[in-house]
C-alpha cells in the first residue's frame, strides 16, 4: 500500500503527530509502547533461548554467535526467527499491540515477513554498519516496516538503533562491497555527506518501540555497557505488498496475514530496488562476518594505496 492510501485510514495506535513523523522522517520512536505484561514474557522467553544457545559452538540457522561465546558464558549476536523457537514471540508478533502499530503505517491489512532477536551481548558486541533494509528483501512497494522492541530497555552506551532522519526520501545505496559480496553496508565513501550531528539514536525503558521504514539509513555502534541489549525486530508489510525474492530469514509463517484480510490485488511502487543474492541457493549467513570482510578489504586497499605513494 502506498503512503497516501495508508494515510486515508484513521490511526489506531499512533497519534497523528507520531504517524506524520514516521512518514516524514522514515521512523518514529515510542517510549513505553509495549506494556510490562508483554515485556516480562519476552524477557523470560529471551533468557530461555540464550540458555539453549549454550549447547552450540558455532553459528547456524537459529543462533548467530558472538566471538567468545561458550557454554559457560553465552554471547549472541542474533536469534533467527524466534517466533519459530518459542511460542511467546509468535503470540506477541500477532498481538493487538504490535499489529495495530503496524497497521498505522502499512494499512489495515497486515502481513508478516520475518523476525529476528538481536541480543548484542554486553562488553563489546560490535554494532551494525550503516545500511538500508529493503535491498535484502525487495517488495512490490516500500510499505514494509520493521518494529523494533527494546525488551529490557536501551541506554546510549548499549548501542541503540541510530537513524538518519529523512534518508528514506533519498537514493537506495548498493549493499554489495568491492568484491561483489552482499555486505549489508553502505560504502563509507558514499556517506561523506552524513553529518553525525543529524543522526538520531533514541533510547528508552523496556517496552520502547522504534518503527523503522525499509528505505531509511540506519545502523548501531558497539555495546560498551555491562548489560546485554535484546532488541526484537519484526518486519511487517501491507497485505498487498509482495516479496519478489526469497527471504534471507525463512519461516513457515512468512506471508501470514496477522491483521485484516488478504489482498486481491498487488500494490506497486515503480522506483527500482537493487536485488540481493539468491538466498534460497546461497543462504544468508552472518551479516557481521560480511561487514568485517568488507572493512578488511577497505583497510587493505587503503594500505596498498598508501604504500604506492611512498
Amino acid at each position: 500500500m502506498l503512503p497516501e492510501d495508508v494515510l486515508a485510514h484513521p490511526a489506531v495506535q499512533l497519534t497523528e503527530d507520531q504517524r506524520q513523523h514516521y512518514f516524514a522522517q522514515g521512523y518514529v520512536a515510542l517510549p513505553n509502547a509495549i506494556g510490562s505484561g508483554w515485556t516480562k514474557k519476552l524477557q523470560a522467553a529471551s533468557r530461555e533461548l540464550v540458555e539453549e544457545s549454550r549447547r552450540f559452538s558455532s553459528s547456524g540457522n537459529v543462533f548467530e554467535l558472538e566471538e567468545g561465546h561458550s557454554a559457560e558464558s553465552p554471547r549472541l549476536h542474533r536469534v533467527y526467527s524466534p517466533q519459530d523457537h518459542h511460542p511467546v514471540f509468535w503470540d506477541f508478533i500477532r498481538s493487538e499491540e504490535m499489529t495495530a502499530l503496524a497497521a498505522d503505517v502499512v494499512g489495515p491489512d497486515v502481513k508478516f515477513h520475518h523476525a529476528k532477536l538481536n541480543l548484542k551481548s554486553a562488553r563489546g558486541s560490535r554494532g551494525f554498519d550503516w545500511h538500508q533494509d529493503i535491498q535484502a528483501w525487495p517488495h512490490t512497494d516500500y510499505s514494509p516496516v520493521t518494529i523494533g522492541v527494546y525488551i529490557e530497555g536501551c541506554t546510549a552506551d548499549q548501542g541503540p538503533l541510530a537513524m538518519v532522519p529523512g534518508s528514506h526520501h533519498g537514493k537506495l545505496y548498493s549493499m554489495y562491497d568491492e568484491v561483489g559480496s552482499f555486505a549489508v553496508r553502505i560504502a563509507p565513501e558514499e556517506l561523506e555527506w552524513l553529518d553525525d550531528g543529524a543522526v538520531d539514536a533514541p533510547t528508552g525503558p523496556a517496552g520502547t518501540a522504534v518503527l523503522l521504514g525499509c528505505r531509511t539509513i540506519h545502523g548501531s555502534v558497539r555495546n560498551r555497557s555491562l548489560r546485554d541489549r535484546p532488541l526484537l525486530l519484526v518486519v511487517y508489510s501491507s497485505a498487498d505488498s509482495f516479496a519478489y525474492t526469497a527471504s534471507p530469514i525463512d519461516s513457515p509463517r512468512l506471508g501470514e496475514i496477522v491483521r485484516g484480510s488478504p489482498a486481491r490485488y498487488a500494490s506497486f511502487d515503480i522506483r527500482p530496488c537493487e536485488l540481493p543474492p539468491d538466498w534460497a541457493r546461497q543462504g544468508y549467513g552472518g551479516p557481521w562476518k560480511r561487514q568485517q570482510a568488507a572493512e578488511q578489504t577497505q583497510v587493505s586497499d587503503t594500505r596498498r594505496a598508501a604504500a604506492g605513494n611512498d
